[in-house]
Order: C-alpha cells, then sequence, then structure tokens
C-alpha cells in the first residue's frame, strides 16, 4: 500500500505537467503575456518603471533577470537579460524564435568573440558578457517607439 500512495501523487503531477498549456512568449505580443513569462521563467517581478515612451517590467529569478520593455500601446518591443545564465529564448522570442535561429544558424561564428549580434528581417538579438554575468537583448527594429535610444534596453 505505501508504493502505491508514492506512486499516485506522482503520477497525478505527471499528468497536470503534461496537459498544462505551453506560455506564450512574449516578444511582439501584448504586455499582459508578461505574467505567462514570469511563470514559464520561474521568475517573480520585482518592478515597473514607466518612461513617456515605453514602460519596462524586471522579473527575476535566482539566476536570471529579465525586462520586457512595451510601447504606449501595450507591445513588447524588446526584452533585456542579465544573470549567471541566459534565459530560454523560445520563450521570449515566442512566434521571432524560428526566425532568430535560421539567421543564427547561417552566421559565421567568430572564435573568441564573446558578443554575438543576430539580425534577420524582423528580430536582432544580441548577447555578450562572461562566464557569471551573461547579458543579452532583443528587440523588433520595427516596433521600437521613436525616440527611444537602444542603449536604454539593457
Amino acid at each position: 500500500m505505501e508504493v502505491r500512495r508514492g506512486i499516485t501523487p506522482f503520477c497525478m503531477a505527471l499528468a497536470l505537467l503534461w496537459v498544462a498549456p505551453q506560455a506564450q512568449a512574449t516578444l511582439g505580443e501584448r504586455g499582459d503575456s508578461i505574467a505567462k513569462d514570469s511563470k514559464a521563467l520561474s521568475t517573480v517581478t520585482r518592478s515597473t518603471i514607466h518612461r513617456t515612451k515605453y514602460a519596462m517590467q524586471e522579473m527575476t529569478s535566482e539566476t536570471t533577470a529579465v525586462r520586457e520593455y512595451q510601447t504606449p500601446s501595450g507591445i513588447v518591443f524588446a526584452v533585456a537579460w542579465n544573470g549567471l545564465v541566459h534565459p530560454d529564448l523560445t520563450q521570449l522570442l515566442g512566434s521571432y524564435d524560428q526566425e532568430y535561429r535560421t539567421a543564427l544558424s547561417k552566421q559565421q561564428r567568430k572564435r573568441g568573440h564573446r558578443q554575438t549580434q543576430v539580425k534577420s528581417n524582423r528580430v536582432v538579438v544580441e548577447t555578450w558578457g562572461h562566464m557569471r554575468n551573461l547579458q543579452g537583448r532583443a528587440y523588433l527594429p520595427g516596433l521600437v517607439p521613436q525616440g527611444v535610444n537602444l542603449n536604454e534596453i539593457r
């Protein structure tokens, strides 16, 4: 009987994971998807900063901080991160992930470089840093609000 009690909760938890819907990624989506990202990335929302041309919401986990930038109309136009590891880019890039991966596969790797920039038709993904301080950002050039300096996206 002891074995059945241990297996049943495990099987139920496994079944819940199997049918749990995947969270939608946010780049290019409405800002209300940030809560889904936070859950999928196991982060806690720390702060929201409102600027004239955008709002930025920061989420942190034990290993990474992720910032998502929204236009005044509520669309996420950029994400930035820093931490011990890179976050799940599939989650953050959403529908732009495949476009990024295709552009990345065509890019020639530069030995000894710690910085990469991958540009496709609609998305730019940049990564840099070193061990224990990995950083990056992804943005949609067509959605960056006029007057926003890309150096603000960090």
